[in-house]
């Protein structure tokens, strides 16, 4: 899975109306756009601020992304919000985010409708606070209809928490009768996850240059083209986007495949 730098060390203000360019419209964009958003705490901590001020930078940047990533016409874009493992840090810091995350849904519920928006959350959704969960899934409801850019929110969410569960659903089935062992193939694994009826994302973008993971999307990142961004999510604007999906239309994808054969393929 090849790694990649911006293209560039812009760290201005992103112009949305500029993703409308005609390189951008003639380049091969990715069709499934995941994000790592990594750095709000390290973001804060550098500016002399609380952890908390960082968050809230990522709120407004979560924002500005999805309306990018609309423009763009980038037909699903996966967010990870909040892993399982973020439920260990300290109770303060976790009320922080579950507030953000209501404040966030109640605010732009009506513009994801307008814009043809919708929303999922991928993960264990039951672990969240009651009263967040209610207006997350009030959210979900008045946006299942719509027909446009798919968002999915990763909140509570760990790649291998998911696969256990793909794989004791499986492994139910075996031993009620519904399904053999041989039924299990990697079609019906990913029809257990929560991605079911999604396409694997074809980017992968982790911000403030980490190169990891993370327990995000472990089954679903197999043929990922990976995007590092030493920017911190807070200061992650449009463009930084623009140019990742730049990056992955020069990327050649092989698949297992030699050149040899991807050219023969594209020729049918």
């Amino acid at each position: 899975m090849p790694f990649s730098k911006p293209l560039s060390s812009a760290s201005n203000e992103g112009n949305v109306l500029a993703l409308d360019s005609t390189d951008m419209a003639q380049a091969k964009l990715p069709r499934h756009v995941a994000i790592i958003m990594d750095g709000n705490g390290r973001w804060a901590k550098a500016n002399g601020w609380h952890r908390s001020i960082g968050h809230v930078h990522g709120t407004g940047r979560v924002k500005e992304i999805i309306r990018a990533a609309d423009k763009l016409g980038i037909k699903y874009l996966t967010l990870y919000a909040f892993s399982t493992e973020n439920w260990k840090r300290p109770a303060g810091e976790i009320a922080t985010l579950m507030e953000l995350l209501r404040d966030y849904l109640l605010k732009e519920r009506q513009e994801l409708i307008d814009n043809n928006i919708k929303l999922n959350a991928l993960g264990q959704i039951e672990r969240i606070p009651v009263e967040v969960r209610s207006i997350l899934e009030e959210t979900m409801e008045v946006t299942a209809q719509n027909t446009g850019m798919v968002l999915n929110f990763c909140i509570s969410y760990g790649g291998r928490a998911e696969l256990v569960r793909a794989m004791q659903s499986l492994a139910l089935d075996v031993q009620e009768s519904r399904c053999a062992l041989t039924d299990i193939t990697e079609e019906a694994i990913s029809n257990r996850l929560y991605t079911c009826g999604m396409p694997d994302p074809d980017l992968m973008i982790r911000t403030s240059g980490e190169y990891r993971l993370s327990n995000f999307l472990l089954w679903q990142s197999a043929y990922s083209e990976i995007y590092i961004s030493d920017v911190a999510w807070p200061d992650f604007t449009p463009e930084h986007l623009k140019e990742a999906c730049t990056a992955f239309s020069q990327r050649k994808r092989r698949f297992g495949m030699t050149d040899e054969m991807l050219l023969k393929k594209d020729s049918l």
